[in-house]
This record gives structure tokens, sequence and C-alpha cells, in this order.
């Protein structure tokens, strides 16, 4: 293996570190113990390139490294110390020499550890992986649950009568079959129906979707959403508990309209006249709920998506921890069930390119709401939508959040936030300059923003970045 100062280049041209890349100015050393983290934690995560003498902030550049003499020797010193090969190199760079670590991947189904711990990277952090990433790698080698049948040893008229077939094709946007062997015919290309030794089996994932009744399908039954109102902001009392009956896909339209009907209103004055809305927008509801049915996971049992209604707010959740870190959800996309994730996209459910979270920022922002809180509870994901809060309400935490939120939605509109455009964010005259500028100088506190170098030290045209950018 040969890497070139050309190599080099290409990888230092990347707009940022990535699962797998890696820089490190290491001058003249670096702890042998880190290294070792580093290579498990790349490996990890599918593998990649740690390079040491490239600073790792842009412009990333070469400022060489005397540290590794001996990469053969280092090679043979991680593999007693890790269990598996990790090639080093010494490149000579026209602006320094690189020591470059080509890590490989974990195999399917496993992970690896140092002294009982499996890490990976979080940020600029070093963490352990959490116990359901784990559970998620170990079961790489086992059938995926979606895939396996919910009911066999059906005849063609029961899967129709179980399964809103006349709602799958509309959704889809096809002619219905004039006879009952066509749409069987469709379903089973579609991989959700299988003809075994002459009866038909629905699939977990055809259930799921179509299901006129999920509770005729007993392995499925719990995975149905569920909607719970309490007249307050707190659980002490419940108004009302209902779990969904249909499909996912056949059934979302109805469960957003159940879940808009539950919503309180609030009273605001539009063009002079008094006007009754709902506590958020239909489309935030829409996008999060979408989200959390398709990104569960449905391995874990005794759980469901939830739909919590408080009075001043709506918490939104489903089972399992975010496979893309909570603050990176408005820029990346990764989907843990993908069949699902295209089936509910050609469906026009979900856009599965990770803009229904832009979406619902956007919201927040047009309809002046505070900035969403993203967050990771016991085994589940949870999003919650504020209500309609004045500014002076906001904490410095709320106002902290919807600049970091508004710097990432410029960032993917290709835009980049200023003092101006927060401004509007929050709807502040300007003669509140100031104090947005105190809350971009907390946000860089807290480490989320980041000025943009390339605008130079201007305060008067300054921009600003999320933290990755």
């Amino acid at each position: 293996m040969s890497t070139t100062p050309e190599q080099i280049n290409l990888w230092r041209s990347a707009p940022s570190e990535h699962q797998r890349l890696e820089f490190k100015e290491a001058k003249t050393q670096f702890d042998f113990r880190t290294l070792c983290k580093y290579c498990v934690a790349l490996a990890n995560e599918g593998g990649g390139n740690l390079l040491f003498g490239v600073a790792d902030k842009p412009p990333r550049t070469v400022v060489g490294t005397t540290a590794v003499n001996n990469p053969v020797g280092m090679a043979e010193k991680l593999f007693q110390a890790l269990g598996f090969r990790v090639d080093v190199e010494a490149v000579n760079h026209p602006d320094g020499r690189v020591v470059v670590f080509h890590i490989p991947s974990r195999p399917r189904g496993t992970a690896y550890h140092l002294d009982g711990t499996y890490l990976m990277r979080a940020g600029e952090e070093l963490v352990p992986m959490s116990e359901d990433q784990l559970r998620r790698i170990f079961a790489e080698g086992e059938p995926d649950w979606l895939e396996e049948h919910a009911r066999t040893g059906l005849d063609a008229a029961q899967v129709v009568e179980l399964l809103d077939t006349q709602g799958f094709f509309e959704l889809l946007k096809l002619p219905y079959p004039a006879e009952q062997a066509g749409v069987l015919d469709r379903l089973q290309q579609e991989r959700l129906v299988d003809l075994l030794a002459g009866s038909f089996a629905i699939r977990r994932l055809g259930a799921l979707l179509l299901a006129k009744r999920l509770q005729d399908f007993h392995d499925i039954s719990r995975k149905a959403p569920r909607v719970v109102v309490y007249t307050g902001n707190s659980k002490l009392d419940t108004k009302l508990d209902q779990p969904g009956t249909k499909g996912y896909a056949v059934g979302f339209q109805g469960l957003v309209r159940f879940i808009m009907a539950q919503l309180p209103q609030n009273e605001v004055i539009q063009d002079a006249l008094r006007k009754e809305v709902k506590l958020v927008p239909e489309i935030a509801i829409r996008e999060l709920v979408a989200n959390a049915l398709i990104h569960q996971d449905f391995r874990i049992t005794g759980a469901s998506m939830m739909v919590e209604v408080y009075a001043d707010r709506v918490e939104i959740s489903n089972p399992g921890d975010p496979i893309v870190p909570v603050d990176r959800f408005i820029d990346g996309y990764q989907s843990r069930n993908e069949r699902l994730a295209d089936l509910m996209r050609r469906m026009r459910i979900c856009e599965e390119k990770s803009s229904g979270i832009d979406k619902v920022i956007q919201a927040a922002e047009v309809y002046q709401l505070p900035a969403p809180d993203i967050r990771t509870s016991h085994r589940r994901t949870v999003v919650v939508i504020f209500g309609p809060r004045d500014f002076e309400d906001m904490d410095r935490n709320d106002r902290v959040r919807a600049c970091y939120q508004h710097s990432c939605l410029k960032w993917v509109m290709s835009e980049r936030m200023t003092n101006q455009s927060l401004r509007e964010r929050f709807h502040q005259p300007e003669s509140k300059t100031a104090i947005i500028s105190q809350i971009i100088a907390a946000a860089i506190e807290a480490k989320v923003v980041k000025p943009d170098e390339k605008v130079g030290g201007s305060r008067k045209y300054a921009r600003y970045l999320p933290f990755w950018a």
C-alpha cells in the first residue's frame, strides 16, 4: 500500500473529518494508548485513515511529524495491542513528513474493543458505543426482523382480507388490478408477501405498512403508534391514551389528523383579526411522526413509537438510539430500516434525504416557536417541539439551540448565518442587535457554532457556521 502526496492533498481538501478520516498534528509524538483507541473507533465505524503531521482544522496545513520513526515496528506493536492489523507508512510530502495509518473495518457482526470498552467517535471525543449500537452490530448476521413472516399458511382471499391492498395501490398511484392474482403478484414483487409451498405468507414489513388491523398480527401489534394526551404540562393527569389500529402507510394520514385534533388551540392576531391556530404546525407533526415510524429499532420489545401531547409542547419518540448523532440530524441521513424508508418514500410519506428535520426547523422559525429539542433518553430518541413562547421567555439553552439550528439550516441552504439572519429568526427589531450578538457569543462558547474564517475579523460582515462545517 503506497500513499502519494496527491492523495494526502485530496484527503486534506475534504469538507470535514468524517467516519473514514482523522487528522492529528502529532509533530513530535502521540500517546500510544490514545492511538490504539482511535484505531478501534475507526475500525468500528467501517475503517479509515488516520494521519499524523496534518493540522485537524481547515485548511489542514501539513505541519510534518517526527513521530513513528519505525512504521513497521509500530504496525507490529499495534497488532500485539489490538489483535488486528493496521498498516502504517511514512509519506514524504513536499511540506513535511506525514504518517498514515490504514485502519481496516471490523468484520460483519463484530465490534472491536480495548480492555472491554467498545469505542466510537463523537465529534472530537472518543466514547463507548451504546448498548443499542452494539446490539445492532451483533445482529448484522441475523435475519432482518422486518423481512420475517408475521402470518403464514394463508390463501389469496385471506391476504386481501388482512391487508389494505386498495390503499396500497392508491399510495403508489397504480391502477388496481382487475383480478386478485394481479394484486398478489404486485405484493410479491414488492417482497411484502411470499408464496410458500402453495400458500401465502405476509412479511412483517407488509403487515406494518398495510394492515387493516394491526391486532390481527400478534408479533407486531405492540408496534402500533400510540398517542397520549395530558391535561397539563406533566404526565400527572392523562386525558387520552389511544393506540393506532392501521398499518403505518395506509393509516398515516388518519394518524396525523388524529394527532392534530388533540392539539390545544392558541389564539393569535393576524391581519388585525383574531384567529385560532394549533399549538404546533401540521408540517412539523407530519415530518416527525414519519421519521419516528421509519427510524425506530424494531428489535426492542415492549416499546412503540409515541406521540405525547402536553398543554405547551408535543414530544414524539421512537425506540432505539439514533444512528446519526442528534446534533447532525439536520445535515446527515442514514436509515436504520432501508426497505421501510424506501417504500414510504415511494408512497410520498417521507423523502428519505434528511429534509424532514429541515422542514421542522424551518417551520419553528416561520411560526416563531422555540427551537425543537432533539435528545436521547434510555433506548429512545425524542424530539420535543414547543408551542409559542415570547423571545423574552426563552432561556439561554433555548436561544443557543435556536442559534445552532439556524446556522445548520443556513448551511444546508448554501447560505451563512449572520447577526441579521438570526435576529430575523427571532423576529426581533434592529435595536436588539447587541442581544443577538450575545446569543452568538454564547453559542460559540458552547462550541456549537464558529466564525466563518473566510470573512476575516470584521464584526460587521461576520458570518457563522455550525461547528462541524
